[in-house]
């Protein structure tokens, strides 16, 4: 199309540039991305080398070790070679925690205090003895990572995945043992994300598979991300091992805790939990095959009793598969198909050829070439008067369809939340001290624990247990009260699009219009590519807003809490504890008559936003669209005729 755009005249009129910005825009559809969770010494990393066919890939290794950042496992593209890109924690932030433990107010007492010490011994080794925290940032420690210094990205490259292995655990896997090492310095408590890219693999085109850690990190950017990308998966796999799939708590803890940023707030349409290692402690085929059987079962009852869960999926997401990496390598006991890694990897074919961009781009590249040689053609804008009333009121009648189902769901959302502002109001004070006042918590032990939830503006991860997030349950009712109608009105699954599918209906009727208008035909091909670019987009864009909509309530609710946080953290000495919680209990008390209204006007303010900009962006694309290729006359565009024979005979075969 490059050849194409070189060839259409040089005069700027409204037509070439429109035909100029139509071909620039011609780009692939996204990534899909799979999530794989997993407990330490899951096998996570031994089932992506598997299934994408590189088993050297990923650092693996004994129970001690284990992966401490987020990997990305993509294609490469542009050459035959292995190649990681690391990106780093922004070097303020690790600035700011050696001041924290290390300043003149050192935190010791924070439950944070060992894992901070386990990162300056993997930095820093026996040099971190008597240093200050502006010691520690002296460039002498970052002589084999300056890019951390200067907040940029390190790349590896490497021509075979073992050697590139070799050098990437530095970066990503901690020993929980701290053996004995001849590596001085390891990175990864530097490190925010790696990505990893693999020539040759036509699994992963498409395809991005992110090897995540559990329940988020408590860097905050490493969080940010961590969130992002659980938020944008398609798929999530939950990967165990097959003797404790069911009785195994942290695999269904950390589906519970990332349930609705994979859900209501994400875009999740598969939750594949993947027992592995399923030939272990057997050495007999029907006995691995009898326990893959019960297996699937136990899990299946397992997650239909999920109740946080089901409240963002149904049955219907969840698939069971019991694999084993080393039998589909060495073939003993099972036959590959037996080992179940072929059905992952038919899984990932499947989400390649969904999005393939060879596709999109042809279908792009007709329309645009169909409307090149359209306007070539023809004599005049003037002829087109009959055809262009006839879309100007189909597209009223298709806004109207649109415009209905959506202010359908705005009512039903309104209702939602006025309910779930005055549960909230009755509920809120009760929530509030299930958090605040834990009756399972001595009081010694968890005054540490209050003061980083108020230091972090109510949220705080504990070196054991799970997260806590006070908004999250202040603002439960709320989201309790919006979730069955959320759930219908953004559905994951793409097959049913949002608003009762409205997007995916609009339709200009082109086909009916070209058997009545065949002078015009290649300008209604033309507007067909048209709509289904915008619809495309236009579900994307609500993929991505309606994240937004559905987390603004707890983000509404954390600005509101903001000033009894700030109050809270400035207590200390004796019975800060106390002081803490009254404080709490005080602003609760005070605001709560606003701050869950408020929480709710911000999510149909949202909302509201979102229906215009659909509605806005929909009518303008084809409008302007209908303006330039029917009503308007093209000056010395070029005959493409070759050019779109050839892509028609490309959309045919695909």
């Amino acid at each position: 199309m490059s050849f194409v755009k070189k060839r259409l005249p040089a005069q700027e009129n409204n037509l070439n540039r429109f035909l100029k910005v139509k071909i620039d825009d011609l780009e692939t559809d996204k990534r899909e991305l799979v999530g794989v969770f997993g407990r330490t010494g899951a096998g996570k990393s031994s089932l992506i080398n598997a299934v994408i066919g590189e088993k050297n890939l990923l650092p693996t290794g004994d129970v001690s070790a284990c992966t401490s950042v987020m990997i990305k496992v993509e294609a490469n593209k542009q050459n035959k070679t292995y190649q990681a890109d690391i990106e780093f924690i922004p070097n303020e932030e690790w600035k700011d925690e050696l001041f924290q433990f290390l300043g003149d107010k050192a935190d010791q007492e924070d439950d944070y205090y060992p894992d901070f010490v386990e990162k300056l011994s993997a930095l820093y080794g026996e040099e971190k003895e008597n240093k200050t925290s502006e010691m520690l940032m002296e460039k002498k420690y970052f002589k084999e990572i300056p890019e951390f210094l200067e907040n940029k990205k390190k790349i590896l490259t490497y021509e075979s995945a073992e050697k590139l292995s070799g050098t990437l655990v530095r970066f990503t896997r901690r020993d929980l043992e701290d053996r004995e090492s001849k590596v001085k310095r390891w990175y990864w408590p530097l490190v925010k994300c790696v990505t990893v890219r693999v020539p040759k693999n036509d699994l992963l085109q498409h395809v991005t598979l992110v090897d995540l850690p559990g329940n988020g990190d408590r860097n905050q950017s490493r969080d940010k991300m961590w969130k992002q990308l659980v938020g944008s998966c398609s798929t999530v796999w939950i990967v165990t091992d097959i003797e404790r799939a069911a009785a195994e708590t942290e695999a269904w803890e950390i589906l519970e805790n990332a349930s609705s940023l994979m859900g209501n707030g994400g875009e999740c349409q598969h939750i594949h939990f993947i027992c592995a290692r399923s030939d272990v402690n057997l050495n007999d085929r029907e006995a691995i095959l009898k326990r893959n059987t019960k297996a699937k079962k136990v899990v299946s009852e397992q997650f239909s009793q999920q109740e946080t869960i089901k409240k963002q999926f149904s049955d219907e997401y969840l698939k069971v598969f019991t694999v084993t990496s080393n039998e589909f390598l060495e073939k003993k006991l099972l036959n590959p198909d037996e080992t179940e890694i072929p059905k992952l990897k038919e899984f990932l074919q499947k989400l390649n050829d969904c999005h393939s961009e060879t596709v999109n781009y042809v279908s792009g590249a007709r329309g645009i070439l169909s409307l090149i040689q359209g306007a070539s053609r023809r004599d005049g804008a003037g002829k087109n008067t009959d055809v262009c009333t006839d879309l100007d009121k189909k597209m009223k009648d298709e806004l109207d369809k649109v415009r209905k189902p959506m202010e359908e769901a705005y009512v039903a959302f309104e209702k939602c939340l006025s309910e779930g502002v005055e549960r909230s109001k009755r509920s809120c004070e009760s929530a509030l001290m299930s958090v605040i006042r834990p009756s399972d918590v001595e009081n010694a032990a968890f005054h540490q624990t209050l003061k980083s939830v108020v230091n972090k503006s109510g949220t705080h991860k504990p070196k054991n247990g799970e997260q806590i997030n006070l908004n999250g349950k202040l603002a439960s009712c709320l989201t309790d009260s919006i979730d069955e109608e959320f759930k219908k009105t953004f559905p994951n699954k793409r097959k049913c699009g949002p608003f009762n599918n409205v997007i995916n209906m609009f339709s200009l009727d082109t086909k009916s219009l070209i058997e009545k208008y065949k002078d015009v035909e290649l300008q209604l091909i033309f507007l067909k590519t048209e709509e289904d670019k915008i619809k495309t987009e236009l579900n994307k864009m609500i993929r991505e807003s309606k994240k937004t909509i559905y987390k603004s309530l707890t983000e509404t609710i954390g600005k509101n809490m903001q000033g009894g946080y700030s109050q809270a953290a400035t207590f200390t000495g004796k019975d800060t504890l106390e002081n803490m919680r009254n404080t709490l209990e005080k602003h609760v008390r005070a605001a709560k008559n606003i701050m869950f209204e408020k929480a709710k006007e911000e999510l149909l303010k949202q909302l509201r936003d979102l229906m215009e900009e659909i509605l806005k962006k929909l009518e303008e694309t084809m409008q302007e669209s209908i303006e330039l290729s029917l009503k308007t006359d093209g000056d010395s565009i070029p005959d493409v005729t070759w050019q779109l024979e050839e892509v028609n005979n490309y959309y045919n075969e695909l």
